[in-house]
């Protein structure tokens, strides 16, 4: 294999692209995607695809060298954003699944078994990176966590959004939307902070004061997460004199999906807490 695909590594990143490029090929076959369910698919496989693919190219033009200076471990990213990407696909498969596959849907059935072949590769790809063992902090515990907790909050803000738009407008419960602003803010934070532990000559500067950030930024995300997940369910759940559904069962979906990812990401918090409280 010529070019930037060379060894086993190579030939698995290039199918990770065929079979992710394929599967959005596919499913913009469709027409426009309306589903805001949809979208968050189509925006990971385009991610899939790039990411192996500018992967590949810094590696084969040796710029990852260059880029030694500012980043402490290549190793370490490629590691964690292939992890990154296995996470993803994984999700956008079994959402295409469950929300556009039937019996009947040809198109819809090639896209999800396209999309499944992906994840397989970028599956075996991630083992295989994971078990060379590379040293950083996408590969450790604290930075598998915060990779989870950015892609939960995702998921989540994806879930809370299809909600409202499935909704009547007149519907728009404060404290559904404080929820929101803090699923996004904590969000926002959590990505800075990867950025942040990424950049080596930022660590030089902010060792000390980037674990005290952490340790105060997870306090505060627990509490705001605890708030949200009390007032999602306060102000979704309650009867009202407005009907906030087009559908029952898809609503409620939404709701239930937000819900559980904010509980779990509210567990991940606490957990990262209690890991910042060690090492501080």
């Amino acid at each position: 294999m010529c070019g930037p695909f060379k060894g086993c590594q190579g030939i698995l990143r290039l199918l990770e692209i065929i079979f992710s490029a394929l599967t959005f090929i596919i499913v913009i076959s469709r027409g426009r995607m309306v589903s805001l369910w949809g979208v968050w698919c189509e925006f990971v496989w385009v991610f899939c695809i790039a990411v192996p693919l500018v992967l590949s190219v810094v590696e084969s033009k040796m710029w990852h060298i260059l880029l030694a200076v500012f980043l402490p471990n290549w190793a370490d990213l490629t590691c964690g954003l292939t992890a990154l990407c296995t996470l993803m696909i994984t999700s956008a498969t079994v959402i295409f699944a469950a929300v556009f596959v039937c019996l009947t849907c040809i198109v819809n059935i090639l896209c999800f078994i396209s999309s499944l072949i992906a994840t397989v590769f970028f599956l075996i790809d991630g083992a295989m990176q994971k078990k060379l063992l590379p040293s950083g902090y996408l590969s450790s515990l604290r930075g598998s966590l915060r990779t989870t907790e950015a892609f939960i909050a995702c998921i989540i803000l994806t879930a809370a959004t299809d909600h409202f738009v499935n909704g009547e407008w007149s519907f728009r419960p404060p404290g559904m939307i404080i929820s929101i602003v803090v699923f996004a803010v904590c969000l926002l934070v959590t990505v800075v902070i990867i950025v942040l532990h990424l950049l080596k000559l930022l660590q030089c500067l902010l060792a000390f004061r980037l674990s005290l950030v952490e340790l105060v930024f997870n306090v505060v995300a627990v509490l705001l997460y605890l708030l949200a997940v009390i007032l999602w369910s306060v102000f979704g759940y309650k009867r009202s004199k407005y009907n906030p559904y087009i559908c029952q069962k898809c609503s409620y979906v939404d709701m239930n999906t937000v819900n559980i990812g904010a509980i779990v990401n509210t567990v991940l918090y606490i957990v990262d807490l209690v890991l910042s409280i060690k090492s501080h």
